[in-house]
Formats: structure tokens, sequence, C-alpha cells
């Protein structure tokens, strides 16, 4: 028998005991304070009762925010998911995109800035949910929607259906993406509360088995987590799949439009799963912005009726490289290197009043005290970085480039190149020889651009406007040369099966089809970028040179390197590498002025700058403190 010292020292024991157990379970339960680590036990995941999200049975709102670690380096992941919790956020959402992780057929990267592993487990850490968008479609303003490129070989390709060539190539991504992204599911231990079905289909609807599809490839290797939907007002009807949640997207709050969400699911929570903070912007238009007053009250309608909410974007980030979508309604607009979307956090993660007026409505809705907010990190003004070199592209092609000989024109996805995948992004040279010169017609089938050189005198451009040219008279056979940019594939609507860049079909001179072509692929990937520096034939710059060609210059840094913006004040169209990264593209149409250089991107003492300039180049460029994005226009 216990004495009874004992049976009070067990009394008071478990009194202690309840205390703790109560203490965790308010620290548990506490929607504001969910922190993935200080999850105990679970079982039930992310659950609907009639108007409310559950979690772990208990009253949950996703208070969510979305930023793409394609966008982002590495280096400020963190960053920018500290800003968010600082902001009052406690979900990110984020897409994945296919064409990144499969540039190749077959071949798969999940490493350095594609470590979605990395990336969610980073997110966790920081206290963040997270609600997965692996598509296989993802639209983001993204080449094809974050379709690789490849698939459009198939000449028969119908993409986002259920055509084997596609499900086949779907299965073969999923097989190895969900492996990474299975471990990570709430029930497992990790930060995924919900995974979405494919993205914003009702705007595209072209096969009705197809969402069905994609639901059960997601649950036959081994998604458990709650399933979602996204579309626009429009399309809610025609993107539902059983099973899952379906959430809406949009700017401005119309009157029922949430209402319109009880008439395809009742007695259902309501979720947005795109906020749009802001918007993106096109070559040649303006830079749109959306007023944050008009932002942060829509947002406050939307909690007080009881919704959970998504900002899309919280932090936008950069079309680094080649990777920007476009658009093609009236007619093709591509889209602009800066993502920066007018989003809460600027496309340098710096903050906006945005920020700071939805941290205030999100701390009064919480009830409790936020995270500061991080420290902002200062830009650099390095000055003028002079670009004392350069060569030829007529130059390069010898020494670096082997031609594809071909009698009839090839699309860029067709080209016999990287293990039979294709070419996907850059440029394309044609030459073929002519005899005199006359008319050239393209029939509209240059996609998207081109130069026309006859040897290598500029004659003009080809493009969806423009689809006729004539060639000067010459004397004996001649080289007619076409450089072909890829501007961007289309990311959103019904066109996407028809995204073949570079020559897609026959161009004729005095009517009759060119043939006995060399093509000469230029999609300026790291190794011919390297390659590049090694080449004999660099010259002083001339006080005026037309490209095409290549220009180089060095950037000293003496200190730690930050962030700073490159400034391309009299170039013409081209694009920028910094130590061998690609920045993306300039163009003096506008409205972006200013490309965004990372930091981590730059060493302490010499880094070295290429520009690739397609026409007109300058002799300098500039770095400055301060990001130039146009003139704004308020979004509608």
């Amino acid at each position: 028998m216990w004495p009874c010292g004992g049976r009070r020292q067990r009394r008071v024991g478990g009194v202690a005991l309840v205390a703790v157990v109560l203490w965790v379970l308010v620290r548990r339960f506490n929607w504001s304070e969910l922190v993935p680590l200080r999850l105990w036990g679970r079982t039930l995941g992310l659950q609907t009762e009639r108007s409310q999200f559950l979690l772990e049975g208990m009253p949950f709102r996703i208070f969510g925010g979305s930023v793409h670690y394609f966008r982002v380096p590495r280096e400020y992941w963190e960053d920018r998911m500290l800003k968010m919790k600082a902001c009052g956020l406690n979900t990110l959402t984020t897409y994945v995109p296919w064409n990144l992780h499969e540039r190749d057929r077959g071949k798969f990267d999940f490493s350095r800035n594609l470590d979605l592993r990395a990336f969610l487990s980073l997110a966790a850490q920081n206290g963040l949910w997270v609600i997965l968008r692996p598509g296989p479609y993802i639209c983001s303003e993204w080449d094809l929607g974050g379709l690789p490129s490849w698939l459009l070989q198939d000449p028969e390709m119908q993409l986002r259906t259920t055509y084997k060539g596609f499900t086949e190539a779907v299965d073969a991504y999923f097989d190895h993406l969900m492996p990474i992204v299975v471990p990570l599911q709430y029930k497992k231990g990790g930060p995924i509360i919900a995974v979405q079905v494919e993205n914003e289909y009702g705007s595209y609807a072209k096969d009705p088995n197809y969402m069905a599809y994609v639901k059960t490839a997601l649950l036959n290797r081994g998604i458990v987590e709650m399933l979602m939907t996204s579309d626009n007002k429009n399309g809610l009807s025609y993107g539902l799949v059983e099973g899952a949640l379906a959430t809406v997207n949009f700017q401005k709050l119309e009157p029922g439009l949430l209402k319109h969400l009880d008439s395809v699911q009742r007695d259902q929570p309501k979720m947005v799963m795109e906020y749009w903070t802001g918007w993106f912007d096109n070559w040649g238009g303006p830079h749109y912005v959306f007023d944050a007053d008009e932002m942060v009250n829509t947002v406050a309608s939307v909690l007080k009726l009881g919704a959970s909410i998504n900002l899309y974007m919280f932090h936008g980030g950069t079309n680094f490289g080649f990777m920007n979508g476009a658009l093609e309604a009236d007619e093709y607009k591509s889209d602009v290197t800066s993502y920066d979307y007018d989003a809460v956090l600027t496309e340098a993660g710096d903050y906006t009043s945005k920020f700071f007026k939805l941290r205030q409505l999100f701390s009064m809705v919480i009830g409790q005290p936020l995270p500061l907010p991080p420290v902002i990190e200062s830009k650099a003004s390095y000055g003028a970085i002079l670009l004392h070199q350069y060569i030829s592209l007529w130059d390069v092609i010898p020494p670096l480039l082997q031609p594809i000989k071909s009698e009839f024109p090839i699309n860029m996805e067709n080209l016999h190149l990287n293990d039979s995948s294709g070419q996907s992004y850059g440029y394309v040279l044609y030459e073929v020889v002519i005899f005199g010169g006359g008319h050239l017609h393209s029939r509209n089938h240059v996609r998207d651009r081109a130069q026309v050189f006859v040897n290598t005198m500029y004659v003009g451009e080809l493009d969806y406007n423009t689809v006729e040219l004539s060639l000067p008279e010459g004397q004996g056979f001649r080289q007619l040369r076409l450089l072909v940019e890829n501007r961007g594939r289309v990311n959103y609507g019904l066109a996407l099966n028809e995204q073949r860049k570079g020559l897609i079909g026959d161009v004729f001179l005095n009517n009759a089809p060119l043939r006995n072509f060399k093509i000469y692929s230029l999609e300026l990937k790291p190794a011919f970028m390297k390659s590049l520096q090694h080449v004999s034939g660099w010259s002083a710059v001339p006080d005026y040179f037309v490209g095409p060609a290549f220009f180089r210059g060095r950037l000293w840094i003496e200190h730690q390197p930050q962030d700073t913006f490159l400034k391309l004040q009299g170039w013409e169209k081209g694009v920028v590498f910094v130590n061998g990264q690609n920045l993306g593209r300039y163009w003096k149409i506008g409205p972006q002025e200013t490309l965004y250089l990372p930091g981590p991107w730059l060493r302490k003492g010499s880094n070295e700058i290429v520009i690739f300039e397609e026409r007109t180049a300058g002799r300098i460029i500039q770095s400055v403190d301060i990001p130039y994005l146009g003139r704004t226009q308020y979004v509608d």
C-alpha cells in the first residue's frame, strides 16, 4: 500500500501534468499560433465542417500568401517566410514548375534553387503550413504554364487532357515528384495541409475526364491531405472534381461572388485561393499597380464574411532566364522579366505600404502581437560598368556551334538536341542560300520574332504583325539569315497546343518555299556561355556597333555584395548574364527599365557581365539601388 504522502505527491504531479497538457492544448489549437514543429499525434489533418475549416478537430482559418521558390534566390527563401509571419500569415502556397524539374525528358532536377524538399522543410521550421499546387499545369505567367516544351514534339499532342502521350509524361513526372512531397504531408509530420488538383481547369475544360485523372494520379501516389481546386468565377462549375474543395480566384469582390461558391458546393467553408494583390506586365505596356487601400479593404471584406484567403502574390520575385510566359487574346504579348506584380513585397523582397496595412489588419483579426518584421537589407549602387569588349554573333558561330542540316525548316522543339528533348528557350538561327533578292513572306510562320539578314546586313524584322519584307538585289549567291527569338510561350487560354517556336512552317521568297537550311541552336545555356569566355576574336568596342553580338565587362566589388539593379539605357534588346546567371531579358520598349541582380549571385572582387544584344548596343550599363519598372497604370 502506498503511504498518504505518496498519494499527495501523485495528486500534485497529476495536477501539474493536467496543467502541462492544457497548456500544450491551448498552444496546439490556437489557430493563429499553429506551428508545425509543435504539433503532436497528427491524425485528422485539415477538414471541413459546414462553413469552417478544422485542423486536428479545432477551428482553423487559412491566412495564406504565395511565394514561388523558383522565382526567389534560395538564400532569400527564409527572409520571405519570416516576412510572411510578420504580416500575420500562417500558410505558404507555391506552385511546382514541371518545366524546370524535368527540362529534358527523363532527367529530373530537385537540387539547388529547385530543392523543393528544402523549401517546404524551411516553411515548417518557420511555422508555416503549406498548400502545394503541383499542377501539372500551373499558369503563373510562366512559360507554357509550367509544362515542358518537349511535350510539343508530338504533332498530335493534346495538353491538359487524357491524351495518352500527355498522361504518360505526367505519370513519369509524378513518379519522381510525389516521393518528395508525400513525406512532407501533415499526417506524416510535415507542413502540407492541402494539395491542389491541377489549376484553373474550368477555363480550359477540354476533357471531362481529365480532372478525375489528375486527382487519381495524386491519390495513387500517396497524397492523403485535403484536395482543392482553383478557378475564377466563370470557370468554377467546369473545374470541379468530386472529393476536392472548390476555391475561387479574383481581385474585385463582386456582390454575391463568395455566395456563388454555394451554388457549386453547399455547406462548405469559403476559400479564396488567389486574391490578386496586383498584376503582371507585358512588354510594350504599362507597369500595372493596384491601389493598396482598395486591396486591404477587399481583404477585410473577405475576412468579415468568414472566408479564408491566400494572397497571390505575397512576393512575386523574378522570371529569371527565359521563363516568362505570354498572353494571346487579340494579339500575342510576352511578359516582362520582373514578376514584381505590385505585390505585398517588392521584387527584391522589400516592404510596401500593402505589407504594413495588411499587418495591421491581420493583427486585429488574430488579436495577438505579431513578430517584428525583419530588417530590410540595403541595396547597392555600384555605378557605371564599362562593357569594353565585344564579339559578333557571326564570329561565334564557326568555333562554337554545329549546324543541323535540314531540307525543311524545323521548329525549336523538334531540333535533335538535348538527348532528343529539343530546344526549349532562347534563339534559333536559320541560314539558307539564296540567289538575288525579292519578296520574302513568312506566311505567319515566325514564332515569335525574327531579325532578317542578307549575309551580315540587317534587312528588317518579321513577327506576328510584319509578315513580309523586300530583300535587296545582289550579285551571286548570298546567305539569308533569320535569327528567331522565342519570346515566351503562352501560359493561359485555349492555345497551349500551338506554342511551338522558331519557324513553324515554310517561309517563301518570290512565292517559292526556302529549302536546305543550316540551323543553329542558341539556347545560351551555362556551358555555351562558359565556352564563350575562351573563344578568340573578342575586340575593343568601337564608338558605334550594331549587333547581334556579345559584349562583356567587369564589375569590381570591394565589400560584401548587395542586391542591385542594372539599368540598360542606350541598349535595345537582349539578355544579361552575371557570373553565368541569366538575369533575363531587357527591351527598350519597356515598361521595365532595370533588371534585378541578387546580391548572392555576386562575389567580392571581379564579377563578369556578358550581354547578348540583338541590335543597338550602348557602351555602359548602370548599377543603381532603386528599380524602375516603368510608367504606372492602375488596374481597372
